[in-house]
């Protein structure tokens, strides 16, 4: 009788440690094909929508023993010259909900070094509702145009009804003549963030923050071209089409998009 106990632990021991093996080599697959990027919670959404059934203490201590984490590294930002702002209205006033896509957009500028082009900038517009860049643009000067150029971009992606709601910093690029008329023109409300509060523009902080860490301070870009390159493939290769979102029920932007528009 201790012999078959003794024979059907070993049985149990040896039919765990295997399944740790094959979960353990699912999750370097994943970890993989994200190039690093995603940790424990991401790793676990997918499991689970390919019919995984554990815990994710299970994930995260096999992730563990093995040495597997995210590979993303935060750094410093430069800031620009504090000059002084006109307050303006603040449509959004930090409700970030949406009903249904193209209702609400927000935008910003971010820095990204270059070797030899020194500073560049890129200028992105998120839809709130499915957390997708709809327009974006990459320029060697943060001017006027280059806020202009992604805007337009999104609008020739989107075809968004009049009314939508783009709400920005009081950056001088947004706050511009031309930039009035560009909304104006599309039929657009322009709202704005308080002076000093970056949480009034959060979720396309959150997304620069992203795009930071899973990919501008893990290389070192040659050129303002390399750069180019790089942030094409990380936005419509990566971000858009591939990474997936706790916040749209683990599906990505563009799946999300697609459904919605599905249903509408």
């Amino acid at each position: 009788m201790q012999k078959v106990r003794i024979i059907n632990l070993f049985i149990k021991s040896r039919t765990a440690i295997i399944a740790n093996e094959e979960l353990l080599a699912r999750i370097r697959v994943i970890h993989k094909e994200s190039d690093g990027r995603y940790g424990a919670p991401k790793i676990f959404a997918i499991l689970k929508q390919e019919g995984y059934t554990g815990s994710i203490d299970r994930v995260q201590r096999i992730m563990k023993k093995a040495g597997i984490r995210s590979n993303i590294t935060k750094k410093y930002r430069p800031t620009s010259s504090q000059k002084p702002v006109e307050e303006r209205e603040n449509l959004l006033a930090q409700d970030f909900t949406t009903e249904t896509i193209n209702e609400k957009w927000v935008a910003d500028i971010t820095y990204i070094h270059t070797l030899r082009d020194g500073w560049c900038y890129l200028a992105s517009v998120l839809d709130l509702h499915t957390k997708k860049i709809v327009g974006y643009k990459f320029g060697r000067k943060m001017t006027v145009d280059l806020i202009l150029d992604a805007l337009d971009n999104a609008v020739q992606a989107q075809k968004p009804a009049p009314g939508l709601i783009v709400h920005t910093d009081l950056g001088s690029q947004y706050t511009s003549v031309d930039a009035q008329e560009q909304l104006k023109k599309y039929e657009m409300i322009p709202s704005f963030s308080r002076k000093g509060c970056p949480y009034d523009n959060a979720c396309i902080e959150s997304f620069h923050a992203t795009l930071k860490k899973e990919e501008v301070y893990r290389t070192r870009y040659d050129c303002f071209e390399t750069a180019r390159v790089a942030l094409f493939k990380y936005i419509e290769g990566w971000y858009n089409r591939k990474r997936i979102h706790g916040s749209i029920g683990y599906l990505t932007p563009d799946a999300y998009e697609k459904m919605c528009r599905a249903a509408a």
